[in-house]
């Protein structure tokens, strides 16, 4: 089965996720009231992270059906390789800038706050676990989950191009499971687990690479198009209303306290199930107002936002340190 065509949307909307990502991790940043996670459930990780699996099967499933799965296989773990080089780049970059913060302004709480205590109790260890994407600063999450993901992907590849329903399916499953039983992968030091989990978090990439597959089959949703457009909005103005809250007293006063029972925690960790159905109704929003051939998308203004999506390393490294030493 061949994957859907790709559009510029994709470059788009994945460049934009990676600049919301850049501003959120700006402290005390204005312009940071502009990126999604102030006006619902979910942020600009769940935009990058479905992207990325969507055109993941754009990219390597037509080489695997010219090409064979060795060799897209190879290509996909070449492309792993580069992202955990950024990785290591940036968390070098990154560890040498709050050291010499914290020596130069005597600021020797800093180090604790970035979470960066390790290196200097075991830096042997702390080197190691960091080889290891176990040992990350904070805020230093994305590309390691990312890492992860496309590093299985060779193995899911084949399944979801013949099968995307099924890889859906298994996906939710293993969601479910993790969810249930607080499944996650150990990080460092001792007693942590990963921010984003990879267990959690596949759901989404693996449904953005379905989708991919799927194509104008998702067709058969426009037969619901009134009632899933209806309760898309109802939901969305819902966690708008909710997520303002959070920053506006008198608006967190009108939440009825059963409310706040049923709707907190909001695990980010685990994806929340309201942060996974925030995303698809702004999804499925997205279908609608914004169709591929929308003349919207031919302004010249979008050029920049399009080369950071078609560039997503380049802008981690260029961009996340200078945001998460700001």
């Amino acid at each position: 089965m061949t994957a859907a065509a790709r559009d510029i949307r994709l470059d788009l909307f994945r460049g934009l996720a990676l600049w919301f990502i850049f501003l959120d991790h700006i402290p005390t940043n204005v312009v940071s009231w502009l990126t999604v996670r102030n006006y619902g459930f979910s942020d600009a990780t769940e935009i990058f992270v479905f992207i990325s699996g969507y055109t993941a099967v754009i990219a390597y499933s037509r080489m695997m059906q010219r090409e064979g799965w060795p060799r897209a296989a190879s290509r996909i773990y070449r492309r792993v390789w580069q992202l955990y080089v950024a990785h290591i780049l940036l968390f070098v970059a990154f560890s040498a800038q709050i050291a010499w913060v914290s020596i130069a302004r005597d600021m020797p709480a800093l180090i604790e706050e970035m979470e960066l205590l390790g290196l200097g109790e075991n830096p042997y260890r702390a080197i190691l676990e960091a080889a290891l994407l176990k040992f990350r600063p904070v805020n230093l999450d994305v590309l390691p989950l990312y890492i992860v993901l496309l590093a299985a992907f060779p193995f899911v590849l084949p399944l979801v191009v013949r099968w995307p329903l099924w890889v859906i399916g298994l996906s939710l499953a293993l969601y479910a499971a993790t969810c249930r039983f607080n499944w996650n992968m150990a990080a460092y030091p001792e007693g942590k687990v990963w921010y984003f989990n990879p267990m959690a978090w596949q759901v989404v990439f693996h449904v953005g690479a379905a989708c991919a597959v799927l194509g104008d089959r998702l067709a058969w949703l426009d037969r619901f198009r009134w009632l899933l457009t209806v309760l898309a909005v109802v939901f969305l103005l819902f966690s708008a209303f909710i997520a303002l809250s959070w920053h506006y007293n008198p608006l967190e006063r009108l939440v009825p306290h059963w409310v706040s029972r049923q709707l907190y925690p909001i695990d980010k960790t685990n994806i929340d199930i309201l942060r996974f159905l925030h995303f698809l109704a702004v999804a499925w929003m997205v279908r609608l107002l914004v169709p591929i051939d929308a003349a919207a998308l031919k302004w010249r203004g979008w050029e920049a936002p399009c080369r950071w999506g078609e560039r997503p390393p380049l802008l981690f490294l260029y961009g996340a340190h200078p945001a998460l030493t700001g």
